[in-house]
């Protein structure tokens, strides 16, 4: 049995009923919201392990709610599994890039559901305590979840650290896209190729003039960390 606590947050209370009565029986902790204003007060006090969060809802929308906690630095790294009936690509890229860790689409099945929660849990759990890296003056420490160039620490999202992590521990070696979808986002998970494109962008901004060049285009293939021109 899993101790793992999920908040399922929804304004219909027959979908969160069906999904809290799948997650129970796998053996997870449910807690539910109907609400944004709801759903920030329970990540408040009871600091879930993973939140499910429908886009629509009145008010104030699941993307505006993900986009606020992923601001709070107490909550930023709370993973976010997006339910939705919009399908298009481009809300899939617009709800990972208020910070969601998976997206989803209505309807699903509770087996699908449960195996990606499972591969999202999985995937942003904590590792253990690591040995800090450090390129050219860029420090990445695993343990504190802490980024810095020089005596400036540098603001990352939850992806870009995860997406740093990988390439400063496996330099020089060029990577397709789909071998950074599966080792950064997990294999188990459908996330469009574009998708990393999209977090290479953020994670550039975020290296600054300073490290950007660290993040290499190869052309025909993919990215790749390297200190060589």
């Amino acid at each position: 049995m899993t101790s793992k606590t999920v908040l399922i947050v929804d304004d219909e209370a027959a979908i969160r009923e069906m999904i809290a009565v799948a997650l129970q029986m796998a053996g997870y902790r449910c807690l539910e919201a109907e609400n944004a204003q709801a759903a920030h007060a329970i990540v408040v006090d009871h600091q879930p392990d993973i939140i499910l969060l429908d886009w629509m809802m009145p008010d104030v929308s699941g993307i505006e709610l993900a986009r606020r906690l992923k601001r709070e630095t107490a909550y930023a790294d709370i993973p976010i599994i997006m339910l939705t009936a919009r399908s298009e690509e481009d809300n899939k890229i617009q709800g990972l890039e208020a910070g969601a860790d998976d997206y989803i689409t209505k309807p699903f099945s509770p087996r699908e559901l449960i195996a990606r929660l499972k591969a999202v849990l999985r995937r942003t759990a904590t590792a253990g305590i690591d040995e800090p890296i450090e390129v050219e003056g860029l420090r990445l420490d695993p343990s504190s979840h802490r980024v810095s160039s020089g005596e400036t620490e540098l603001e990352f999202g939850p992806t870009e650290f995860r997406l740093l992590q990988f390439f400063m521990t496996h330099p020089e070696r060029a990577y397709t896209r789909s071998q950074l979808l599966d080792q950064v986002w997990g294999g188990n998970v459908y996330v469009e190729e574009r998708t990393v494109d999209v977090h290479i962008r953020r994670l550039r901004l975020a290296l600054g003039a300073q490290h950007e060049h660290l993040v290499q285009t190869v052309r025909g293939t993919g990215y790749r960390f390297s200190t060589k021109v």
